[in-house]
């Protein structure tokens, strides 16, 4: 459990990291000033998701000075969405910032956050990229796609160019926190929530060090995930795929038919080759599809935490039970 403080905690701010050992001095002197200058109780809670670099031991550094500074460690690299997860679980504030490491989302622009959140009684404000010319062309364009994607398949309230930078409630984390899901992208997840919000917008800035932790696998992954867990229009893709490729079997048959009427038989393989490709094809891409939908499945039935905490400096050293990894309910 935390720790007892004088006063509540007003405001957590979440940053999940991994192996960002040269982001971090960086990141220390652009986000302390920032939450000391609002004046309201706070703690920044660094998820160190299994670094294998020295992350780890800068944070223990940096906390030795900064009171503020808690620091939960990971058993091992789950990824981004989890070691987020890990965060919002274990935070206590009134209000939670979840911010990303490589300072490409200005934490400067959190009291303009939660000043608004207050002015209007909202539960989410979204931090909205309205510039990423930083960005590399091909990211700018596959960022454009994903989102067209996301609004077309989870509806208008996904908002545009709004990533993992962003103010929820206490109301809304706790209503994160009593969903099943297991893979989680809160991109989505948040919108479908409905609570009221408002958006802030800044100018992306390009990665202040190290390597990203995205690299295009994990963007596809991130896609897949968003894609499957927020839309059954995949399986009726695969619907109309097959409808398609009846289709092109009708076609063929008649053709293949009128070849034999005409006594021309032989030529016609070519046109069978293409046939059975294009049929081969159609079945592979519904057996994928179909595959990512049971692999969700599988997961959910497993059951298995989403992390495990290897230590957490807010916590006592014998956890009690509330305090360990959210494992989602049973599906009765």
């Amino acid at each position: 459990m935390p720790e007892e403080r004088d006063e509540p905690i007003a405001l957590s701010v979440v940053i999940p990291m991994y192996n960002e050992e040269e982001a971090l001095p960086a990141l220390v002197s652009r986000v302390r000033p920032v939450l000391d200058g609002l004046g309201v109780a706070h703690e920044v809670i660094a998820v160190d998701d299994g670094s294998g670099d020295r992350t780890g031991e800068l944070l223990a550094a940096f906390r030795l000075g900064w009171p503020e500074l808690r620091i939960i460690s990971l058993r091992r690299n789950s990824g981004h969405q989890a070691a987020l997860t890990a965060g919002l679980d274990r935070s206590v504030g009134a209000h939670v910032v979840s911010l990303d490491a490589d300072l490409q989302d200005p934490p400067e622009k959190i009291p303009e956050m939660l000043a608004l959140a207050r002015a209007e009684n909202l539960d989410i404000v979204y931090g909205v990229r309205a510039d990423r010319s930083s960005d590399t062309g091909f990211k700018r364009w596959t960022a454009g796609v994903y989102y067209r994607l996301m609004r077309r398949l989870a509806g208008p309230s996904v908002p545009a160019q709004a990533g993992d930078f962003r103010l929820l409630s206490r109301a809304a984390v706790d209503a994160l926190k009593a969903l099943p899901d297991q893979q989680r992208v809160y991109r989505l997840l948040v919108p479908w929530l409905g609570f009221p919000s408002g958006r802030v917008t800044y100018e992306r800035a390009p990665r202040t060090a190290g390597r990203t932790k995205y690299p295009l696998g994990r963007m596809i992954r991130l896609a897949v995930d968003s894609v499957t867990g927020f839309s059954a229009a995949p399986l009726r893709l695969a619907t109309w795929l097959g409808a398609g490729a009846f289709l092109v079997c009708l076609g063929l048959l008649v053709y293949t038919l009128t070849a034999f009427a005409l006594g021309r038989t032989v030529p016609g393989w070519t046109s069978l080759f293409t046939g059975l490709v294009f049929i081969g094809a159609v079945q592979l891409v519904c057996v994928g599809l179909l595959g990512e939908y049971v692999g969700r499945i599988y997961t959910a039935v497993q059951n298995r935490p989403t992390y495990f905490v290897r230590d957490d400096t807010a916590a006592p050293e014998a956890e009690t039970p509330a305090d360990r990894p959210r494992v989602p309910a049973p599906r009765t």
